[in-house]
């Protein structure tokens, strides 16, 4: 056990004030085991991106808050809306902002789950995510593609409280914080909690 606490940030592609990416970020970040911390980052205030003030003299000060939240962290929890079969402007800009110089920013190297959110589909939106980091050079977590599909069937009160939703939800994290290990060289993790997620109790629908 590598006795680390591991801080994941999240962001999330919808800013509206009842969004279900931020009720899919505050339910992984009450849900988490002991040993995480999840800091879930507004990116209401951060502007459109402005390759004039990209350096670091004149970044704006919502611009270098989340730069200094994207170092602090150990890995990514990406969630955004599928909006014309794609992501959401407010995420693309965002990895816009902290993804200079190219192949060399601060994002090389991160491990970044990426979830999305569509009434109907959201696997484009999915795709485009992907595409996006790893033209950064992040590292995507393996296994399937997470997409919380009829999100208001799974999400309750700003929480996301259908049981097969959520073990899915949960395990792609505990992904993420195995890839965190595996990129820091870190002893193998021991939570009983993500151990008892991977056995589950079948295969949940949408896993």
């Amino acid at each position: 056990m590598s006795g680390k606490t591991f801080k994941l940030l999240g962001l999330s592609g919808s800013i509206r004030r009842v969004s279900h990416c931020k009720a899919i970020l505050e339910t992984i970040r009450e849900k988490v085991s002991a040993d995480t911390v999840v800091k879930n980052f507004d990116l209401t205030p951060i502007p459109n991106y402005n390759q004039d003030l990209d350096n670091e003299k004149d970044w704006p000060a919502p611009v270098r808050a989340l730069r200094e939240a994207v170092i602090e962290a150990d890995a990514l929890i990406a969630i955004t809306p599928e909006y014309n079969h794609g992501m959401s402007g407010v995420l693309k800009n965002a990895i816009d902002w902290v993804s200079r110089p190219g192949y060399e920013s601060i994002l090389k190297g991160m491990p970044v789950l990426t979830i999305s959110v569509s009434n109907r589909g959201g696997i484009r939106g999915q795709n485009q995510m992907h595409a996006t980091f790893l033209s950064t050079v992040c590292r995507i977590a393996p296994g399937r593609e997470i997409v919380v599909i009829e999100p208001g069937n799974k999400i309750t009160n700003g929480r996301v409280t259908e049981e097969n939703m959520l073990r899915v939800v949960m395990r792609g994290v505990d992904v993420l914080i195995d890839e965190v290990g595996l990129v820091q060289r870190l002893p193998q993790r021991v939570d009983a909690a993500a151990e008892e997620r991977k056995k589950g109790g079948g295969k949940p629908k949408g896993d």
